[in-house]
């Protein structure tokens, strides 16, 4: 039941909300992600949204102020983090070229079936590495709709004819430096000022992070995946654009010249990495730089469900990189990279984003795979006190499941199946089991003057 009563601001803000309902959740096997194991039989309480006792005994006399839900057989999870999405890249087009060239209007009023779609999936958060704008994040903050925690790049930077750009090669028309490009995807920039200015232009506009183009991608037209891109001077002065506003740069990049590039100038994160070899994941490993590889997004790509999705010469390059992604990760794992969980998905393609568990379980354990969809994204975005653990004072985050993820991560694919109920900061946001009813919905106010 939904607490309609005016609250703190509604007159301003008529979506506000009371405080999160208390939870107290019995007999529950809580997932360890720290540990790797199992907390059987504990008892976890929620107030005001966040975790404030995850116990092994129930309190005595129970409190009259908290829901009370018996969980005896099922686990309960961290919320998962997809660390890399695209939700400007909406559904409801049948090919790659109305993924980032759609009218603001068009993708910006579909990004809420998106975010929400994620949500139900167990994603309590995710991170934008490319196109999603401080309004979206601030309106699911805020509860205007529902949807993950999201922490945004704002637009990916992109030199000309990088993989931000997507004019086409007889496409002569001309762009002003530091500007946005035809896509909601990048914004452009050449040159360490303009470079500078694109960053502090970002930064300014709420990115919690900075995303570059460090290589040629799959889904840009006129670079080759083997292409360096910006300059030394042009990394490191972005690099040390985004330290001086205590963040960080992540880098889309493949090959290993890519990725020595781009970490030798002091980027801390690589996005896909589908090409690292033992030496260059070692001196990853060694600078504590994170890896958040895609490969669900190559692999629908490549199925025959999405046959024609690609451009032709799109499609060449989806190939060579799916075939070296599995090798990558475990490359990766052997080095003992910190990776991410990262879907990549465009458009309608989004609906495979869980299945990204069951390919990197082909080469990595259940709990590598599950570290990093909570603990690892956490520690990279620098929330690891916060999110990412069902533990004292961390946010009510949580994923109630059927089955032990710790034995079969697999289980995620299946939300519809495994995924009970879905909470965030502490909400009900969706719920497939009857026990634990939805309590997220926003409150329609209707008041007289």
């Amino acid at each position: 039941m939904v607490d309609y009563s005016p609250v703190p601001g509604s007159n301003v803000k008529p979506w506000a909300r009371p405080e999160p309902k208390g939870y107290l959740f019995k007999n529950a096997n809580v997932v360890d992600v720290k540990s790797g194991k199992i907390i059987k039989s504990a008892t976890v309480v929620t107030r005001n949204g966040k975790i404030e006792s995850v116990s092994s005994s129930l309190p005595d006399p129970l409190p009259t102020d908290l829901t009370i839900v018996d969980c005896e057989g099922l686990y309960l999870s961290p919320g998962l983090f997809d660390a890399h999405v695209h939700l400007c890249a909406v559904p409801g087009f049948n090919d790659l070229s109305k993924a980032f060239g759609n009218p603001n209007d068009v993708h910006l009023l579909r990004q809420p079936y998106t975010a929400a779609s994620m949500l139900h999936r167990g994603f309590t958060s995710i991170r934008d590495c490319g196109g999603a704008q401080l309004a979206l994040k601030e309106a699911i903050e805020e509860g205007v709709f529902p949807g993950p925690r999201v922490f945004i790049s704002g637009h990916a930077l992109s030199q000309f004819g990088g993989h931000g750009d997507l004019r086409h090669s007889h496409d002569q028309t001309g762009c002003c430096g530091g500007t946005h490009s035809n896509n909601h995807l990048g914004r452009l920039c050449n040159g360490v000022s303009e470079c500078m200015a694109a960053v502090r232009e970002e930064i300014r506009c709420g990115a919690d992070f900075i995303k570059i183009m460090g290589s040629g991608g799959v889904a840009s037209p006129t670079d080759r995946l083997e292409h360096l891109q910006f300059t030394a001077s042009e990394i490191q002065a972005m690099v040390e654009c985004a330290n001086n506003a205590g963040t960080f740069v992540t880098a889309h990049a493949y090959t290993v010249k890519a990725i020595r590039h781009c970490i030798d100038n002091g980027v801390k994160g690589i996005e896909h990495g589908n090409f690292v070899d033992p030496p260059t994941a070692k001196i990853m490993a060694h600078k504590g730089v994170f890896l958040t590889p895609t490969l669900i997004a190559y692999a629908q790509m490549a199925s025959e469900q999405w046959r024609g999705y690609l451009p032709p010469e799109s499609q060449v390059k989806n190939q060579v990189v799916l075939k070296s992604g599995l090798e990558a990760l475990k490359v990766a794992s052997d080095a003992g990279v910190q990776m991410c969980f990262g879907s990549g998905l465009l458009g309608p393609l989004g609906s495979a984003q869980t299945h990204e568990f069951a390919l990197r379980s082909q080469v990595l354990t259940s709990l590598e795979v599950l570290r990093s969809a909570t603990v690892n994204p956490a520690k990279m975005m620098g929330w690891e006190d916060t999110i990412g653990q069902v533990k004292d004072g961390f946010f009510a985050d949580l994923v109630l499941v059927n089955k032990n993820p710790l034995e079969d991560v697999t289980i995620f694919d299946r939300p519809q199946e495994h995924v009970l109920a879905v909470m965030k900061e502490g909400r009900v946001y969706k719920s497939r089991w009857t026990e634990l009813p939805e309590d997220a919905e926003i409150p329609i106010r209707v008041q007289y003057n």
